[in-house]
């Protein structure tokens, strides 16, 4: 969904005046409150105008059970406003897309969601409308709004860990597209492929040598094992290659390569001022030298002005994103 489309507004929600004055002392509060919905952990916060935190809750996601998901998102919104002492507005990360045209969850890792009307179950648990984005969409809106790239015209924000996604902001707005799958370049095939990365490792979605499989934690721990035998995740590689152990260098260094190659695709198509890593590796403190040091030759121009810079929020971003999906002007 769009991010400034609700699901509903005050008289769907079966309420009359009633949500509609519910919703206005709401848009009249100071604050806002953000819900990443995450496959193990659900986040909630309060921001207020300044976006620093007045409030902020984390429980496990009751994985598999949809009403208990709708559940513990009213619960936490409960609690949050108990805790700052009045309403707030509500804006929800996913981890897939709701479709504008039907408002069902497509898209979804959290596969319980897939099909479902969360939008409008959580606007009747709430009583008000609520904003949603996906959960990579939440990230790029926070780095944009008061992060990393605060103050870039175009943002791509990139999410590289159990999986690979991005979100688009276009003067500190979300682009979400005509599909609502804007910056979803993880499943693109990745871009010149050298002969041993042919045909790529299979993917979920039913392809191979999609930019996920490579790029990822899983696939990153994957091409090391392919190349030495030994069974390390992400992080041990980069110890060990921060250590001098050649093999893991050597892993890392396929990766720098292969991001060069994915992003300055990205490059040649929106050509954002910037771009801000999140997700686990984006801790990989090379990655900021070398990939910029090698997507030149892949970019389609003498002179590359793009940015690359690692995230300023961090895991926070999901939950700050989510908030933001009201932007200050909708709160007057």
């Amino acid at each position: 969904m769009h991010p400034d489309v609700r699901a509903g507004g005050p008289d769907s929600l079966g309420g009359g005046s009633g949500a509609a004055d519910r919703q206005k002392r709401r848009m009249a509060a100071a604050f806002r409150i953000g819900i990443d919905l995450g496959g193990t952990k659900i986040e909630a916060a309060a921001l207020d105008a300044d976006g620093a935190f007045r409030a902020r809750r984390r429980i496990a996601t009751p994985a598999g059970d949809y009403d208990g998901t709708i559940a513990a998102i009213a619960g936490l919104v409960a609690a949050i406003e108990a805790e700052i002492g009045g309403g707030a507005t509500v804006g929800v990360g996913i981890p897939g897309t709701i479709v504008a045209t039907t408002g069902l969850v497509k898209n979804a890792n959290s596969t319980w969601l897939i099909g479902r009307p969360l939008g409008r179950d959580v606007e009747a648990a709430l009583g008000c409308p609520i904003r949603f984005a996906n959960d990579a969409d939440c990230f790029a809106l926070s780095e944009a709004t008061d992060g990393a790239g605060a103050g870039f015209g175009t943002v791509f924000g990139v999410i590289l860990g159990t999986g690979v996604g991005g979100g688009i902001t276009v003067g500190g707005r979300l682009l979400a597209g005509a599909n609502a799958i804007a910056g979803e370049w993880g499943h693109n095939p990745l871009p010149a492929p050298l002969p041993e990365e042919l045909p790529g490792p299979a993917c979920y979605c039913g392809r191979s040598g999609c930019i996920e499989t490579f790029l990822s934690g899983p696939g990153l721990a994957a091409d090391h094992r392919r190349h030495t035998g030994q069974a390390l995740a992400a992080p041990q590689i980069a110890a060990r290659a921060g250590s001098g152990d050649s093999d893991c260098r050597a892993t890392l260094d396929r990766y720098a390569d292969r991001l060069a190659r994915a992003l300055a695709v990205v490059i040649n198509i929106l050509d954002p001022h910037a771009i801000v890593l999140g997700g686990g590796l984006s801790a990989l403190p090379h990655l900021y030298d070398e990939v910029p040091r090698r997507w030149g030759r892949h970019i389609f121009s003498d002179t590359v002005a793009t940015r690359l810079l690692p995230p300023l929020h961090g895991d926070a971003s999901g939950v700050r994103g989510a908030a933001w999906l009201w932007p200050p002007e909708s709160l007057s």
